[in-house]
């Protein structure tokens, strides 16, 4: 083991074994003292459990290897000699996650998610599978037991959508639809096609991190709202008072438009969470231009524009081009319950990216 990684590995240890006996020693805290420690006690433990686990095992291969090199018993040297394997591979493992849970953290992880789908090329077809994409992280979000609350739903009238936006909170949320954000194809028969010709069409997903007021503060000067009749598909749910809401931030161009709801409060309150989010990930983009590096060199940019997915149903399969990793089991990733294995190999392909860059040296 490098030596200065060893020495890295050492001082996390040494501070999560002094926080822990502070806690259990001292008796007259401060109240912030205490939730801070305890704080971060729990933010090292994991690591801390990985750190013992290696030194144990590399404590168990000298223990064999002196065995080898020492006994005379030729039966407890077959032993000591047929447990080395073992132990090399789990130092192995605890030494790879280590290294992944001393990735620097994106602060957003943690944070809910502002799902937008819009339909993009494809008329019909593409408003029809904008439709499945919204239904498929709704799926997925009662696959992990997040929230997920519709905040825009543009309806065509015939199951399709315009576009659409939703609040998605719960642990992790973030974290795990990130590398969401693209153009997500489908090659399908549509019901109306007689022929049976394969249409290609396609949607654009984008996933913002939910921002907080804490997180971003908007001056309500520098809004201009503007109330307005929802459109509809027609019947009894055409709204017939001005109760949507379109808000513009001023200095930075962001426009919101949300009627979903027949109350002007809440659509209000509703694209006040959107704009919010939006003005977050713009701002964070421009000053933190290392994580925008960083979302590059994982799996793409996250830019709309860029082809992540295809869905095909004819053959039962969906391909993810950032990772080359293709499933035979559409039906399960539309239900939301195959989803993870597509997001789990993004996650480790951007595990494994961060980890060549990553700097263990002190």
């Amino acid at each position: 083991m490098n030596p200065d990684f060893r020495e890295k590995l050492n001082s996390i240890l040494e501070r999560y074994e002094s926080i822990e006996k502070q806690l259990n020693e001292q008796e007259d805290f401060d109240q912030k003292e205490y939730v801070k420690l305890s704080k971060e006690l729990s933010e090292l433990s994991e690591i801390a459990k990985e750190i013992k686990l290696l030194f144990n095992r590399e404590k168990d291969l000298r223990d064999n290897t002196e065995i080898l090199e020492s006994s005379e018993e030729q039966e407890l040297k077959e032993l000591a000699e047929a447990d080395i394997p073992a132990i090399r591979a789990a130092m192995s493992d605890a030494e790879d996650r280590i290294k992944i849970l001393l990735l620097p953290k994106d602060i957003d992880d943690e944070k809910g998610a502002i799902l937008e789908i819009r339909a993009g090329t494809g008329g019909d077809e593409a408003g029809l599978f904008a439709a499945d994409l919204f239904r498929m992280y709704e799926l997925y979000a009662i696959v992990h037991g997040w929230n997920f609350e519709i905040l825009e739903f543009s309806d065509s009238g015939i199951g399709a959508i315009k576009e659409a936006s939703a609040s998605i909170s719960g642990k992790g949320v973030f974290a795990r639809l990130k590398f969401e954000s693209g153009v997500h194809r489908v090659q399908r028969v549509p019901e109306t096609e007689a022929s049976g010709r394969i249409h290609t069409s396609a949607a654009t997903v984008a996933v913002l991190p939910e921002a907080e007021e804490v997180d971003i503060q908007i001056d309500e000067k520098d809004l201009l709202i503007d109330t307005f009749r929802a459109s509809g598909a027609g019947g009894q749910h055409v709204n017939k008072t001005d109760s949507a809401v379109r808000i513009t931030h001023i200095p930075t161009g962001t426009v919101v438009a949300v009627q979903d709801e027949r109350s002007q409060h809440k659509n209000k309150s509703r694209a006040m969470k959107i704009l919010r989010s939006k003005i977050y990930e713009n701002e964070k983009m421009k000053l933190d231009s290392a994580r925008s590096e960083t979302r590059k060199d994982q799996v793409g940019t996250g830019d709309r524009s860029e082809r992540i997915r295809t869905y095909n149903f004819p053959q039962g399969r969906v391909s993810d081009h950032r990772v080359n990793l293709t499933l035979y089991k559409l039906e399960k990733v539309m239900d939301g319950s195959a989803l993870d294995e597509i997001i789990e190999k993004l996650i480790e392909h951007s595990q494994a990216e961060r980890l060549k860059n990553l700097n263990l040296n002190g």
